[in-house]
């Protein structure tokens, strides 16, 4: 870890001689009670939902964690877990796979762009305000096992997960991509 990278810039460890919204307001409260918030965007007629922590960075200079495309309760749950583990000692970093996040089948963790944070991490981004904000995605496989980059994954499948690894201009066009 870089200097730069251990110095947080959320709006808990700097004034900014402004007012924050009442979002802001309540992840504030909620990084404070609990340690880190969970935020839950439903799927809805534009594509699959997705969910998000803040405050693990200013807490505990864990990654931010990201997942896409399963039932936004179940990804809670999966983030809080994570979350859980790295507290204990188990830190989530890019690159790895997991084994205690989904029964019976491994996750990878992959470093999310910095170009995609405007488009998928708004609360982060008003919370911290600017970078370093460390994202990490988790990004799980299809029952066959197979993750979004193997051959074997289905459109479908790839479809529920955006590639956030990824430049946005070598993204694959989908519902991740419309408003970029």
């Amino acid at each position: 870890m870089t200097p730069d990278q251990a110095v947080c810039r959320c709006v808990l460890c700097h004034d900014y001689g402004d007012e924050n919204d009442p979002i802001t307001e309540q992840t504030i409260r909620q990084v404070r009670e609990h340690g880190w918030q969970v935020i839950l965007i439903p799927a809805d007629d534009l594509g699959p939902g997705w969910a998000f922590t803040i405050g693990l960075w200013h807490n505990h200079r864990s990654p931010e964690l990201a997942m896409f495309g399963l039932d936004v309760k179940l990804m809670h749950r999966m983030l809080n877990g994570l979350a859980q583990n790295a507290l204990n000692g188990r830190p989530a970093e890019d690159g790895q796979e997991r084994d205690d996040v989904i029964d019976g089948y491994p996750v990878a963790l992959k470093a999310v762009g910095h170009p995609w944070y405007k488009a998928f991490f708004g609360t982060a981004i008003k919370f911290y305000r600017r970078p370093p904000l460390p994202v990490l995605q988790v990004v799980w496989p299809s029952e066959q096992g197979a993750f979004p980059w193997d051959p074997e994954s289905d459109e479908a499948h790839r479809g529920l997960q955006p590639q956030l690894w990824l430049d946005p201009s070598d993204h694959p066009a989908g519902p991740w991509t419309q408003d970029l």
